[in-house]
C-alpha cells in the first residue's frame, strides 16, 4: 500500500469514527500517523522537482491574494499596486504569478496575485501545490471571496490548512527535551484538560520519541502537539475580502457570521479602507535614523515589525553594525526622554528617531 493510499484510508477512518471519551485516544493517534504520511508524501513530491512560481520577494512585506477563480483577484490587485495583471470575466485569466507594489505610510508592500484556487488544490489540483507554496511565506494572506460565494471562506482555509498555513493562530506554547533515556516526562504550567498523559505519550512514540521532558504553558489541543511535533506550520495572519459589493444591496451581507472587509474592485469602492487594514495587520512600524550630527529624514522610514528591537535594526541597516555597536539614542515614544540611550534589546516603537553610535577603533 503507497503511502496515497494510507493517507486516504486513514482520513476515512477519522471521518467515520465518532469522536467521544472513549475514542479519543485513538483518534489522537490516527492523526499523529495521518500527519507524519503527509510529511513523507509532500518529501517526496519535494524531491521528485516541480516548475513552481519563481517569485522573487521584494517590499517591506509581501501579501497574497488567494480566492477562487474570478473572484476579481486581478482587478484588485491592478487598482491596488502598479501591476498590470489581466484582468476578465472568466475563469482562470491569472496563469502565473503577479506581483505588484503597494506603497502605504511610507512602507513598499508587495501584493501578489496568484491563480484563483479549487477544491482539491492542496493536493495539487489545478496548480493548487504550487499557489499555497506561495502562500505559506507570505506575511499577510488576503482570502478574497466573492460575495455571490460566502461559503467559499471555509473551502480556502481548508487547502491553506492543508499545507500547513494556521491562520491567524499562535504557535503552541509547548517545548521539549529529547534524551536517551528516562521515559517521557510531562509537566505543564496550567492544568490540561484536552490532552492526558496517555495520549501525549502515544502521539510523541507515533513520532518516535521515547524519552524526552515535555513541558506544556497553555491547554494545548492533540492538534497542537501535532502541529509542534511537525515543526514545518506557518502562523500567518489573514484578512478576508468581500468583494464586488456594488452588485448587492447592504442588507444582502448583514446575516454574513465572518468578519470581513467589503469592496468593489472594479468601482474602486472602500479601498482605503483596505489599505488601512492591510498595513495594520502587517503590524509595521517606522523607524526613522538620525546622524549623530545632523537631522533625520522624516520623509524616508524604516519599516520594521512591531517588537522589533535596537538590535533588529543594526541587521537591518548594515551586516556588521550589531558586533560594531556601543549604544543607541532614542527619541520617541519608546524613550522615556529625548536622547535616551539604550541597548541592543531595546524594543522600538511607531516612529522613533534612532542615532546608532559604534565603538572607537
Amino acid at each position: 500500500m503507497g503511502i496515497s493510499d494510507k493517507i486516504a484510508k486513514l482520513e476515512v477512518e477519522i471521518s467515520t469514527t465518532k469522536k467521544h471519551k472513549g475514542t479519543e485516544y485513538h483518534i489522537g493517534l490516527i492523526k499523529a500517523r495521518l500527519a507524519k504520511y503527509k510529511r513523507e508524501s509532500a518529501a517526496t513530491k519535494k524531491a521528485g522537482g516541480g516548475t513552481g512560481f519563481d517569485v522573487k520577494k521584494s517590499g517591506d512585506s509581501t501579501v497574497v491574494l488567494i480566492g477562487l477563480p474570478s473572484t476579481g483577484k486581478s482587478t484588485l490587485l491592478n487598482v491596488l499596486t502598479n501591476a498590470a495583471s489581466k484582468a476578465a470575466s472568466y475563469a482562470f485569466t491569472t496563469l502565473t504569478c503577479i506581483p505588484g507594489i503597494m506603497e502605504y505610510n511610507g512602507a513598499k508592500i508587495q501584493i501578489l496575485d496568484l491563480p484563483g484556487i479549487i477544491g482539491g488544490a492542496k493536493g495539487g489540483k489545478g496548480r493548487g501545490r504550487e499557489v499555497l507554496s506561495v502562500a505559506r511565506n507570505a506575511d499577510l494572506v488576503l482570502l478574497i471571496v466573492d460575495v455571490f460565494q460566502p461559503s467559499a471562506l471555509e473551502l480556502l482555509k481548508e487547502e491553506l490548512h492543508g499545507v500547513g498555513l494556521r491562520l491567524d493562530q499562535s504557535p503552541p506554547q509547548i517545548f521539549m527535551s529529547k534524551s536517551q533515556t528516562g521515559g517521557i516526562s510531562i509537566k505543564s504550567t496550567v492544568k490540561l484538560t484536552k490532552l492526558d498523559d496517555k495520549l501525549i505519550t502515544g502521539i510523541l512514540n507515533e513520532y518516535g520519541i521515547h524519552s524526552a521532558g515535555i513541558v506544556f504553558r497553555e491547554d494545548a489541543t492533540e492538534d497542537q502537539l501535532i502541529d509542534f511535533l511537525d515543526g514545518n506550520r506557518r502562523y500567518t495572519p489573514f484578512l478576508t475580502v468581500l468583494n464586488k459589493v456594488d452588485l448587492v444591496s447592504p442588507d444582502f451581507i448583514k446575516h454574513l457570521k465572518f468578519p470581513f472587509v467589503p469592496v468593489s474592485a472594479e468601482k474602486k469602492e472602500n479601498l482605503e479602507n483596505l489599505r488601512a487594514r492591510i498595513f495594520q495587520s502587517l503590524q509595521l512600524i517606522r523607524i526613522y535614523t538620525k546622524p549623530r550630527m545632523d537631522e533625520a529624514d522624516m520623509k524616508a522610514p524604516m519599516m520594521m515589525r512591531a517588537n522589533s528591537t535596537v538590535g533588529d535594526a543594526c541587521d537591518k541597516l548594515h551586516r556588521d553594525l550589531r558586533k560594531d555597536f556601543k549604544f543607541a539614542q532614542i527619541w520617541g515614544p519608546s524613550a522615556k526622554f529625548p536622547g535616551q540611550k539604550g541597548g541592543l534589546d531595546h524594543v522600538l516603537l511607531d516612529g522613533d528617531v534612532i542615532t546608532i553610535v559604534k565603538k572607537q577603533g
